[in-house]
């Protein structure tokens, strides 16, 4: 401690403003605390500013820009249709701008204090924050951390110019003509897909034998059939990347591609092969937080670790990196500070890709459900024969609903379509509240919607389907 450096006291500190650490912090004051946020960069996290929003408003744009210059087929044509990379990346900025204005707004309504600063551990109870002039200790009663992920460099991939993580590919001032992407997880095919919307040539280099591991291969061969049906993307699977040559303007990428050494050139590289937690540097071990042998900090059901004052939410613990994953445990580590009951349980958290088309799914797919003991009817309906996609010329895709035998509970669900991130919300919710489905069938679906291959769905289960042959 500095001469003078008085210890400032708190209640509940939460470091990290990310949707973990600022969902966190909004609960904690809700319920009495009096909270501080601390974080070295901008309020809301990778999430808000270099992450899930800036993609998903470039993913927008470039499907704009695509659909307007494909639309031949139901009788639109546009001509002249110019991208001005420039202009998306303002228009891209706005939306970030409003959202993180939106979160120092809840803060000052929350009466949160907001400290801007690196923060390291001194012990339990004490931590010191550091800005590029000052040093001021803060001791605390709870800590929550909510440090997120940063993206994985692998040591023959050194990020530079050319060589480039998911935040230099939303930061690109003009569209490459081609570009190579190592990994085809959600963050590599939903930033490839966007760029090859643009007009970009885009060869994905996936080590395992689909794109989107994580989803049952019927979901990743739609997305795949999609984007070689664009006619400038190719997918190459069972491909390790191996070493990259950089120029001026480009990349020589090298890879063994089933037992072949192969080579792409590109202007740019983008690599896509996981996040790593950001437990290193903050000083865990002063404390003697217990952490996992990939650097995770292990906690119980309620988010605390093995010291009794500290939790943890977010990617820095165990599960899959999703925000709105972090912000759920935000609200429960906030909620057992304050001593009310609450737990988390994982089983109605939804997982989305912003593919082309969507995917997304909650609770058990058919392989788990089985793995885990269930007897289970999985039944599909096709989105080709609902009106409303039909009429969206947007055709390809099923929802399956997984139930369980012997009374109909829904267990699980997957959906690969247009707005399967939006559709699966309701089947979270009949997750959570236990519903058959025979409650969703019985559940009147406005016509013609999406919505409606939920309720189709539900009827597949119940072995009376309206609009598909028994």
């Amino acid at each position: 401690m500095v001469v003078g450096d008085f210890p400032i006291e708190l209640d509940t500190l939460v470091i990290g403003s990310g949707p973990g650490g600022y969902v966190a912090a909004i609960r904690a004051a809700q319920l009495g605390q009096k909270v501080a946020i601390a974080d070295k960069g901008t309020l809301g996290g990778v999430c808000l500013n270099v992450g899930c929003i800036p993609s998903k408003a470039l993913i927008s744009a470039a499907h704009k820009y695509e659909t307007a210059k494909h639309s031949d087929d139901i009788g639109i044509t546009s001509e002249n249709v110019k991208v001005d990379m420039s202009k998306v990346q303002e228009w891209k900025q706005s939306v970030v701008n409003k959202l993180t204005g939106g979160v120092s707004g809840l803060m000052k309504a929350n009466k949160i204090d907001v400290i801007q600063g690196e923060v390291y551990f001194v012990d339990k109870n004490t931590v010191r924050i550091m800005d590029e002039k000052n040093s001021q200790t803060y001791t605390f009663n709870n800590c929550i951390i909510a440090t997120g992920s940063r993206p994985i460099e692998l040591p023959n991939f050194k990020w530079s110019d050319r060589v480039i993580s998911s935040t230099g590919a939303l930061a690109l001032k003009e569209i490459p003509k081609k570009m190579v992407v190592i990994g085809g997880g959600y963050i590599g095919i939903e930033l490839g897909t966007a760029y090859a919307n643009f007009g970009t040539e885009v060869t994905i280099l996936e080590g395992t034998k689909q794109i989107l591991s994580g989803f049952e291969k019927q979901m990743s061969q739609i997305v795949s059939r999609r984007l070689k049906k664009k006619g400038n993307v190719e997918i190459v699977t069972e491909a390790m990347a191996k070493s990259v040559e950089e120029t001026k303007d480009g990349v020589k990428v090298t890879a063994e591609v089933k037992g072949e050494t192969k080579t792409y050139d590109a202007d740019y590289l983008l690599v896509t092969v996981g996040r790593k937690p950001n437990t290193d540097e903050i000083g865990l071990e002063q404390v003697g937080i217990e952490l996992s042998d990939r650097g995770l900090i292990n906690i119980d059901k309620q988010c605390r670790t093995n010291i009794e004052n500290i939790y943890a939410i977010g990617d820095v613990v165990a599960g899959p990196a999703l925000a709105h994953k972090a912000s759920y445990e935000g609200k429960v580590a906030a909620e057992a500070i304050a001593g009310e009951p609450s737990e988390i349980d994982y089983l109605g958290i939804p997982a989305v890709v912003f593919s082309d088309p969507e995917l997304a799914s909650v609770g058990y797919n058919e392989t788990e459900a089985k793995e885990a003991g269930y007897d289970v009817k999985a039944s599909k309906f096709p989105f080709a024969a609902n009106g409303r996609a039909l009429s969206l010329n947007d055709a390809d895709g099923f929802m399956k609903l997984i139930t369980r035998k012997e009374d109909g509970l829904v267990i699980g669900a997957q959906i690969a379509g247009p707005n399967a991130s939006d559709m699966i919300a309701e089947l979270g919710l009949a997750i959570e509240a236990g519903m058959t489905a025979e409650d969703i069938a019985l559940t009147i679906h406005a016509h013609p919607t999406l919505g409606e291959i939920t309720m189709e769905a539900a009827e597949v289960a119940l072995g009376s389907p309206i609009h598909i042959a028994k």
